[in-house]
Protein backbone atom coordinates (compact mmCIF):
# COMPACT_ATOMS: atom_id res chain seq x y z
CA UNK A 1 0.00 0.00 0.00
CA UNK A 2 0.91 3.37 -0.88
CA UNK A 3 2.18 5.17 2.56
CA UNK A 4 -0.45 8.19 2.97
CA UNK A 5 1.09 11.85 2.11
CA UNK A 6 1.39 14.16 4.93
CA UNK A 7 2.42 18.17 5.58
CA UNK A 8 5.66 19.56 6.44
CA UNK A 9 5.05 20.07 10.04
CA UNK A 10 3.70 23.44 11.48
CA UNK A 11 1.48 24.29 8.82
CA UNK A 12 -1.75 22.79 8.56
CA UNK A 13 -4.92 21.87 6.19
CA UNK A 14 -8.06 24.29 6.11
CA UNK A 15 -11.47 22.07 5.45
CA UNK A 16 -14.17 24.02 3.93
CA UNK A 17 -15.50 24.84 7.64
CA UNK A 18 -12.78 26.37 8.67
CA UNK A 19 -11.59 28.25 5.66
CA UNK A 20 -15.63 30.01 5.72
CA UNK A 21 -14.57 31.05 9.44
CA UNK A 22 -11.15 32.26 8.31
CA UNK A 23 -12.79 34.11 5.12
CA UNK A 24 -15.02 35.94 7.39
CA UNK A 25 -12.14 37.25 9.86
CA UNK A 26 -9.77 38.28 7.05
CA UNK A 27 -13.08 40.13 5.05
CA UNK A 28 -14.81 41.78 8.82
CA UNK A 29 -10.67 43.15 9.36
CA UNK A 30 -10.62 44.12 5.46
CA UNK A 31 -13.99 45.72 5.39
CA UNK A 32 -12.79 47.88 9.07
CA UNK A 33 -9.32 48.96 7.49
CA UNK A 34 -10.93 50.13 4.29
CA UNK A 35 -13.90 51.99 6.42
CA UNK A 36 -10.56 54.24 7.54
CA UNK A 37 -9.18 54.83 4.33
CA UNK A 38 -6.56 51.85 4.23
CA UNK A 39 -5.49 50.53 0.98
CA UNK A 40 -4.59 46.74 0.40
CA UNK A 41 -1.12 45.98 -1.20
CA UNK A 42 0.76 42.72 -1.30
CA UNK A 43 4.56 41.68 -1.60
CA UNK A 44 5.70 38.38 -3.12
CA UNK A 45 6.31 35.79 -0.51
CA UNK A 46 10.52 35.44 -1.43
CA UNK A 47 11.97 38.27 -0.32
CA UNK A 48 15.78 38.53 -1.86
CA UNK A 49 17.75 37.06 1.41
CA UNK A 50 19.23 40.82 1.14
CA UNK A 51 16.12 42.20 2.27
CA UNK A 52 15.81 39.53 4.75
CA UNK A 53 19.25 39.47 6.59
CA UNK A 54 20.06 41.22 9.77
CA UNK A 55 16.92 42.83 10.08
CA UNK A 56 15.36 40.38 12.66
CA UNK A 57 18.31 39.51 14.71
CA UNK A 58 21.03 36.92 15.16
CA UNK A 59 18.11 34.58 16.63
CA UNK A 60 15.68 35.67 13.68
CA UNK A 61 18.13 35.13 10.84
CA UNK A 62 17.78 31.52 11.98
CA UNK A 63 14.49 31.00 11.68
CA UNK A 64 14.31 32.46 8.26
CA UNK A 65 13.29 29.71 5.69
CA UNK A 66 16.18 30.10 2.64
CA UNK A 67 15.42 28.79 -1.13
CA UNK A 68 17.79 27.18 -2.67
CA UNK A 69 18.82 28.63 -6.22
CA UNK A 70 17.44 27.14 -8.89
CA UNK A 71 19.62 24.65 -11.77
CA UNK A 72 22.51 23.73 -10.44
CA UNK A 73 23.20 25.51 -7.15
CA UNK A 74 26.86 23.48 -6.60
CA UNK A 75 28.55 24.58 -10.05
CA UNK A 76 32.09 26.10 -8.78
CA UNK A 77 32.08 24.62 -5.57
CA UNK A 78 34.56 21.14 -4.69
CA UNK A 79 33.21 18.25 -2.59
CA UNK A 80 35.83 19.17 0.62
CA UNK A 81 34.37 22.92 0.36
CA UNK A 82 30.70 21.58 0.48
CA UNK A 83 32.14 19.17 3.56
CA UNK A 84 34.21 22.07 5.47
CA UNK A 85 31.94 24.92 4.88
CA UNK A 86 29.99 26.26 7.92
CA UNK A 87 25.72 25.97 7.17
CA UNK A 88 25.28 29.74 6.99
CA UNK A 89 27.96 30.23 4.59
CA UNK A 90 26.72 28.02 2.41
CA UNK A 91 23.21 29.10 2.69
CA UNK A 92 24.71 32.18 1.68
CA UNK A 93 26.21 30.31 -2.06
CA UNK A 94 23.56 28.32 -2.66
CA UNK A 95 20.24 30.62 -1.87
CA UNK A 96 19.64 34.20 -3.19
CA UNK A 97 15.98 34.05 -1.50
CA UNK A 98 14.01 33.26 0.95
CA UNK A 99 10.40 33.32 2.38
CA UNK A 100 9.05 36.44 4.37
CA UNK A 101 9.57 36.24 7.80
CA UNK A 102 6.76 39.23 8.58
CA UNK A 103 5.14 41.92 7.11
CA UNK A 104 6.80 44.70 8.16
CA UNK A 105 10.25 44.40 6.33
CA UNK A 106 8.56 43.68 2.80
CA UNK A 107 6.58 46.59 3.66
CA UNK A 108 9.38 49.07 4.57
CA UNK A 109 11.06 47.75 1.28
CA UNK A 110 8.44 48.38 -0.61
CA UNK A 111 7.84 51.87 0.63
CA UNK A 112 11.39 52.22 -0.27
CA UNK A 113 11.01 50.94 -3.86
CA UNK A 114 8.19 52.96 -4.51
CA UNK A 115 8.59 56.24 -2.95
CA UNK A 116 8.07 58.28 -5.64
CA UNK A 117 4.38 56.78 -6.27
CA UNK A 118 3.37 57.01 -2.87
CA UNK A 119 0.84 59.40 -1.76
CA UNK A 120 2.04 60.47 2.44
CA UNK A 121 0.74 59.66 4.51
CA UNK A 122 0.35 56.24 3.27
CA UNK A 123 -2.07 54.02 4.52
CA UNK A 124 -1.39 50.35 3.87
CA UNK A 125 -3.09 46.88 4.98
CA UNK A 126 -1.80 43.60 4.30
CA UNK A 127 -3.27 40.10 4.89
CA UNK A 128 -0.72 37.40 3.84
CA UNK A 129 1.01 34.65 5.64
CA UNK A 130 4.21 34.68 6.94
CA UNK A 131 6.99 31.42 7.26
CA UNK A 132 9.44 30.85 10.55
CA UNK A 133 11.55 27.61 10.69
CA UNK A 134 10.39 27.51 14.25
CA UNK A 135 10.12 24.90 17.03
CA UNK A 136 6.27 23.72 16.11
CA UNK A 137 3.92 23.15 19.18
CA UNK A 138 0.40 24.22 20.53
CA UNK A 139 -0.27 27.65 18.80
CA UNK A 140 2.83 28.16 17.29
CA UNK A 141 3.30 27.33 13.66
CA UNK A 142 6.12 27.89 10.70
CA UNK A 143 3.02 29.43 8.44
CA UNK A 144 0.58 31.51 9.92
CA UNK A 145 -1.06 35.11 8.70
CA UNK A 146 -1.14 38.46 9.78
CA UNK A 147 -3.03 40.86 9.33
CA UNK A 148 -1.54 44.68 9.74
CA UNK A 149 -2.15 47.99 9.34
CA UNK A 150 0.41 50.82 9.29
CA UNK A 151 0.28 54.44 8.36
CA UNK A 152 3.78 56.03 7.61
CA UNK A 153 4.86 59.48 6.47
CA UNK A 154 2.70 61.10 9.82
CA UNK A 155 3.62 62.28 13.24
CA UNK A 156 0.73 62.93 14.06
CA UNK A 157 -1.17 61.35 16.93
CA UNK A 158 -4.67 61.18 15.45
CA UNK A 159 -2.97 57.92 13.91
CA UNK A 160 -2.68 56.17 16.71
CA UNK A 161 -6.66 57.57 17.60
CA UNK A 162 -7.75 55.77 14.12
CA UNK A 163 -5.74 52.32 14.76
CA UNK A 164 -7.61 52.59 18.40
CA UNK A 165 -11.29 52.90 16.63
CA UNK A 166 -9.83 50.51 13.80
CA UNK A 167 -9.31 47.52 17.51
CA UNK A 168 -12.51 48.57 18.47
CA UNK A 169 -14.67 48.09 15.62
CA UNK A 170 -13.11 45.18 14.42
CA UNK A 171 -14.03 43.52 18.07
CA UNK A 172 -17.67 44.97 18.48
CA UNK A 173 -18.56 43.70 14.93
CA UNK A 174 -17.17 40.43 16.13
CA UNK A 175 -19.04 40.34 19.16
CA UNK A 176 -15.92 39.96 21.48
CA UNK A 177 -15.36 41.78 24.70
CA UNK A 178 -11.95 43.19 24.91
CA UNK A 179 -9.75 45.30 26.82
CA UNK A 180 -7.38 48.19 24.96
CA UNK A 181 -4.08 48.53 27.00
CA UNK A 182 -2.11 51.79 26.18
CA UNK A 183 1.18 52.83 27.28
CA UNK A 184 4.35 55.15 25.69
CA UNK A 185 7.86 53.61 25.46
CA UNK A 186 9.03 57.69 26.63
CA UNK A 187 7.10 57.27 29.56
CA UNK A 188 9.09 54.06 30.66
CA UNK A 189 12.02 55.49 29.81
CA UNK A 190 11.47 58.64 31.60
CA UNK A 191 10.91 55.96 34.60
CA UNK A 192 14.33 55.10 33.94
CA UNK A 193 16.10 57.75 33.90
CA UNK A 194 14.75 60.26 36.83
CA UNK A 195 15.67 56.81 38.78
CA UNK A 196 19.24 57.69 37.28
CA UNK A 197 19.07 53.74 36.17
CA UNK A 198 18.54 54.30 32.16
CA UNK A 199 20.63 51.65 31.16
CA UNK A 200 18.22 49.57 33.58
CA UNK A 201 14.86 49.91 31.56
CA UNK A 202 14.62 46.45 30.57
CA UNK A 203 14.68 44.62 33.79
CA UNK A 204 12.86 47.81 35.67
CA UNK A 205 9.77 47.15 32.71
CA UNK A 206 10.26 43.19 33.18
CA UNK A 207 9.92 43.37 36.88
CA UNK A 208 7.07 45.55 36.55
CA UNK A 209 5.16 42.96 34.23
CA UNK A 210 5.51 40.43 37.04
CA UNK A 211 3.20 42.14 39.65
CA UNK A 212 0.14 40.95 38.94
CA UNK A 213 2.05 37.40 39.24
CA UNK A 214 4.23 37.77 42.45
CA UNK A 215 3.25 41.03 44.28
CA UNK A 216 5.07 44.04 45.11
CA UNK A 217 7.49 42.77 47.71
CA UNK A 218 9.23 39.92 45.03
CA UNK A 219 9.26 42.54 42.48
CA UNK A 220 10.98 45.18 44.77
CA UNK A 221 13.25 42.42 45.67
CA UNK A 222 13.76 41.47 42.29
CA UNK A 223 14.29 44.97 40.98
CA UNK A 224 17.57 45.51 43.91
CA UNK A 225 18.56 42.50 42.66
CA UNK A 226 18.88 43.41 39.10
CA UNK A 227 20.95 46.34 40.63
CA UNK A 228 18.45 48.66 41.44
CA UNK A 229 19.51 50.66 44.87
CA UNK A 230 16.84 50.47 47.87
CA UNK A 231 16.35 54.50 47.26
CA UNK A 232 15.64 53.50 43.50
CA UNK A 233 12.98 51.72 44.73
CA UNK A 234 11.57 53.40 46.79
CA UNK A 235 11.22 56.21 44.21
CA UNK A 236 9.97 53.73 42.21
CA UNK A 237 6.67 53.17 44.46
CA UNK A 238 3.89 55.49 43.01
CA UNK A 239 4.33 53.84 39.63
CA UNK A 240 4.24 50.22 40.88
CA UNK A 241 0.94 51.16 43.25
CA UNK A 242 -0.51 52.81 40.54
CA UNK A 243 -4.16 52.85 40.12
CA UNK A 244 -7.38 55.12 39.65
CA UNK A 245 -8.39 56.40 36.32
CA UNK A 246 -6.64 56.73 33.09
CA UNK A 247 -6.46 60.39 34.08
CA UNK A 248 -5.59 59.54 37.60
CA UNK A 249 -2.65 57.18 36.71
CA UNK A 250 -1.57 60.01 33.94
CA UNK A 251 -1.78 63.00 36.86
CA UNK A 252 0.59 60.36 38.95
CA UNK A 253 2.84 59.49 36.37
CA UNK A 254 3.45 63.18 35.57
CA UNK A 255 4.47 64.07 39.23
CA UNK A 256 6.71 61.64 39.25
CA UNK A 257 8.47 62.09 35.88
CA UNK A 258 8.26 66.07 36.64
CA UNK A 259 12.07 65.89 35.86
CA UNK A 260 12.32 64.29 32.87
CA UNK A 261 11.14 65.98 29.55
CA UNK A 262 11.14 62.28 28.00
CA UNK A 263 8.89 61.55 29.90
CA UNK A 264 6.49 64.30 30.07
CA UNK A 265 5.81 63.84 26.41
CA UNK A 266 5.16 60.50 26.56
CA UNK A 267 2.59 61.65 29.29
CA UNK A 268 1.10 64.14 26.95
CA UNK A 269 0.66 62.01 23.82
CA UNK A 270 -0.90 59.30 26.13
CA UNK A 271 -3.56 62.00 26.83
CA UNK A 272 -3.77 63.47 23.64
CA UNK A 273 -4.94 59.67 22.46
CA UNK A 274 -7.22 59.36 25.38
CA UNK A 275 -9.03 62.65 25.62
CA UNK A 276 -9.46 61.77 21.27
CA UNK A 277 -10.95 58.23 22.33
CA UNK A 278 -13.18 59.60 24.63
CA UNK A 279 -15.21 62.16 22.08
CA UNK A 280 -15.14 59.20 19.82
CA UNK A 281 -16.87 57.10 22.08
CA UNK A 282 -15.65 53.24 22.48
CA UNK A 283 -17.37 50.45 22.64
CA UNK A 284 -14.83 48.67 24.79
CA UNK A 285 -12.22 49.46 27.69
CA UNK A 286 -8.99 51.75 27.13
CA UNK A 287 -6.90 51.48 30.26
CA UNK A 288 -3.54 52.84 30.83
CA UNK A 289 -0.98 49.98 31.64
CA UNK A 290 2.33 50.72 32.56
CA UNK A 291 3.58 47.04 32.70
CA UNK A 292 3.03 46.97 28.35
CA UNK A 293 6.49 47.07 27.24
CA UNK A 294 6.04 45.39 24.22
CA UNK A 295 8.52 45.55 21.31
CA UNK A 296 11.01 47.90 23.65
CA UNK A 297 13.63 47.70 21.13
CA UNK A 298 11.40 48.67 18.41
CA UNK A 299 8.47 51.11 19.30
CA UNK A 300 9.17 54.66 20.26
CA UNK A 301 6.13 56.55 21.48
CA UNK A 302 2.81 54.54 22.01
CA UNK A 303 2.44 50.70 22.52
CA UNK A 304 -1.36 49.01 22.11
CA UNK A 305 -1.95 45.26 23.05
CA UNK A 306 -5.74 43.62 22.76
CA UNK A 307 -6.76 41.66 25.41
CA UNK A 308 -10.23 39.28 24.87
CA UNK A 309 -11.99 39.31 28.58
CA UNK A 310 -14.16 36.18 28.10
CA UNK A 311 -11.48 33.77 26.88
CA UNK A 312 -8.09 32.96 28.35
CA UNK A 313 -5.48 33.63 25.48
CA UNK A 314 -2.48 35.69 25.11
CA UNK A 315 -2.65 39.06 23.10
CA UNK A 316 -4.63 38.90 20.28
CA UNK A 317 -3.75 42.58 18.58
CA UNK A 318 -0.33 44.47 19.06
CA UNK A 319 1.32 47.28 17.60
CA UNK A 320 2.66 51.15 18.25
CA UNK A 321 4.65 53.94 17.00
CA UNK A 322 7.92 53.27 15.27
CA UNK A 323 10.89 55.91 14.11
CA UNK A 324 12.62 54.81 10.66
CA UNK A 325 11.03 52.28 9.66
CA UNK A 326 12.98 52.99 6.33
CA UNK A 327 16.57 53.87 7.53
CA UNK A 328 17.65 49.84 7.11
CA UNK A 329 16.94 50.77 3.43
CA UNK A 330 18.59 53.79 3.03
CA UNK A 331 15.47 56.08 3.83
CA UNK A 332 15.70 57.61 7.32
CA UNK A 333 13.45 59.87 9.37
CA UNK A 334 10.24 58.07 7.82
CA UNK A 335 7.91 57.51 11.13
CA UNK A 336 5.04 55.66 11.33
CA UNK A 337 2.45 53.36 13.40
CA UNK A 338 0.76 50.41 12.87
CA UNK A 339 -1.40 47.11 14.08
CA UNK A 340 -1.38 43.41 13.56
CA UNK A 341 -4.43 41.09 14.57
CA UNK A 342 -3.63 38.05 15.58
CA UNK A 343 -6.19 35.86 13.16
CA UNK A 344 -5.08 32.53 14.62
CA UNK A 345 -6.06 33.50 18.33
CA UNK A 346 -9.02 35.33 17.10
CA UNK A 347 -9.74 32.19 15.22
CA UNK A 348 -10.27 30.55 18.63
CA UNK A 349 -11.60 33.45 20.40
CA UNK A 350 -14.75 33.24 18.18
CA UNK A 351 -14.59 29.50 18.13
CA UNK A 352 -14.81 29.05 21.77
CA UNK A 353 -17.31 32.04 22.24
CA UNK A 354 -19.05 30.29 19.33
CA UNK A 355 -19.36 33.63 17.86
CA UNK A 356 -19.58 33.13 14.12
CA UNK A 357 -22.46 34.04 12.44
CA UNK A 358 -24.41 31.49 10.49
CA UNK A 359 -24.88 33.28 7.04
CA UNK A 360 -20.58 33.95 7.03
CA UNK A 361 -20.37 29.76 6.60
CA UNK A 362 -21.61 30.60 2.77
CA UNK A 363 -22.78 26.78 3.09
CA UNK A 364 -25.38 25.85 0.25
CA UNK A 365 -28.89 26.89 0.85
CA UNK A 366 -30.54 24.95 -1.67
CA UNK A 367 -30.25 22.09 -3.71
CA UNK A 368 -32.14 20.57 -6.63
CA UNK A 369 -32.32 16.46 -6.91
CA UNK A 370 -31.61 15.23 -10.29
CA UNK A 371 -34.17 12.83 -11.79
CA UNK A 372 -33.05 12.64 -15.18
CA UNK A 373 -31.92 14.96 -18.42
CA UNK A 374 -35.68 16.00 -18.84
CA UNK A 375 -35.84 16.95 -15.65
CA UNK A 376 -32.34 18.47 -15.01
CA UNK A 377 -33.18 20.78 -17.92
CA UNK A 378 -36.80 22.04 -16.30
CA UNK A 379 -34.75 22.83 -13.21
CA UNK A 380 -32.09 24.83 -13.99
CA UNK A 381 -33.46 27.96 -15.52
CA UNK A 382 -35.07 27.67 -11.59
CA UNK A 383 -31.34 27.31 -10.05
CA UNK A 384 -30.39 30.19 -12.37
CA UNK A 385 -32.71 32.42 -11.02
CA UNK A 386 -32.42 31.56 -7.21
CA UNK A 387 -28.30 32.22 -7.89
CA UNK A 388 -29.13 35.39 -9.61
CA UNK A 389 -31.18 36.17 -6.43
CA UNK A 390 -27.89 35.28 -3.93
CA UNK A 391 -29.27 32.18 -3.24
CA UNK A 392 -26.31 29.54 -2.76
CA UNK A 393 -27.39 26.67 -5.21
CA UNK A 394 -26.71 23.25 -6.16
CA UNK A 395 -28.11 21.01 -8.84
CA UNK A 396 -26.81 17.35 -7.39
CA UNK A 397 -24.79 16.40 -11.20
CA UNK A 398 -25.19 12.87 -10.90
CA UNK A 399 -28.98 10.92 -11.20
CA UNK A 400 -28.75 8.57 -8.58
CA UNK A 401 -30.92 7.07 -5.48
CA UNK A 402 -32.64 10.20 -4.48
CA UNK A 403 -31.48 8.35 -0.89
CA UNK A 404 -27.81 9.26 -1.61
CA UNK A 405 -29.13 12.50 -2.91
CA UNK A 406 -30.60 13.18 0.18
CA UNK A 407 -27.97 12.29 2.58
CA UNK A 408 -25.63 14.63 0.25
CA UNK A 409 -28.00 17.34 1.60
CA UNK A 410 -27.81 16.56 5.48
CA UNK A 411 -24.18 15.58 5.09
CA UNK A 412 -23.34 19.07 3.90
CA UNK A 413 -26.77 20.64 6.33
CA UNK A 414 -28.71 21.97 3.25
CA UNK A 415 -31.76 23.39 4.70
CA UNK A 416 -33.95 23.08 1.39
CA UNK A 417 -34.51 20.29 -1.31
CA UNK A 418 -35.59 21.12 -4.79
CA UNK A 419 -37.92 18.18 -6.21
CA UNK A 420 -39.01 18.40 -10.18
CA UNK A 421 -41.04 15.20 -11.66
CA UNK A 422 -43.62 14.66 -14.41
CA UNK A 423 -46.54 16.49 -11.88
CA UNK A 424 -44.56 19.46 -11.01
CA UNK A 425 -43.63 20.07 -14.69
CA UNK A 426 -47.14 19.94 -16.00
CA UNK A 427 -48.04 22.11 -13.66
CA UNK A 428 -44.93 24.35 -14.30
CA UNK A 429 -44.03 24.25 -10.42
CA UNK A 430 -41.52 22.67 -7.97
CA UNK A 431 -41.69 20.82 -5.16
CA UNK A 432 -39.71 22.62 -2.49
CA UNK A 433 -38.82 20.28 1.36
CA UNK A 434 -37.17 22.13 4.26
CA UNK A 435 -35.17 19.37 5.30
CA UNK A 436 -35.47 20.59 8.99
CA UNK A 437 -39.03 20.64 9.42
CA UNK A 438 -39.65 17.88 6.67
CA UNK A 439 -42.57 20.32 5.30
CA UNK A 440 -42.84 19.86 1.96
CA UNK A 441 -44.75 22.36 -0.12
CA UNK A 442 -46.03 22.95 -4.28
CA UNK A 443 -44.99 25.91 -5.24
CA UNK A 444 -44.00 28.34 -8.41
CA UNK A 445 -40.40 29.45 -9.21
CA UNK A 446 -41.47 32.97 -8.39
CA UNK A 447 -42.37 31.83 -4.66
CA UNK A 448 -39.43 29.10 -4.27
CA UNK A 449 -37.25 32.71 -4.44
CA UNK A 450 -39.05 34.59 -2.34
CA UNK A 451 -39.07 32.26 0.36
CA UNK A 452 -35.43 30.90 0.72
CA UNK A 453 -34.16 34.34 0.40
CA UNK A 454 -36.71 35.47 3.22
CA UNK A 455 -35.23 32.98 5.22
Amino acid sequence: MAQKPSIPKGTRDFSPVEMAKRNYIFNTIRDVYALYGFQQIETPAMENLGTLMGKYGEEGDKLLFKILNSGDFLHGMTADEVATTSTLKLAAKFCEKGLRYDLTVPFARYVVQHREELQLPFKRYQIQPVWRADRPQKGRYREFYQCDADVVGSDSLLNEVDLMQIVDTVFTRFGVRVQIKINNRKILSGIAEVLGAADKIIDITVAIDKLDKIGLEKVNEELIANGLSAEQVEKLQPILLLSGSNDEKLTTIAEVLAESETGLKGVEETRFILDALKQSGLNNEIQLDLTLARGLNYYTGAIFEVKALDVQIGSITGGGRYDNLTGIFGMPGLSGVGISFGADRIFDVLNQLELYPEDAMNATQLLFINFGDTETAYCLPIARAAREAGIRTEVYPDSVKMKKQMSYANAKNIPFVALAGETEMAEGKITLKNMTTGEQMLISAEELVEKISNC
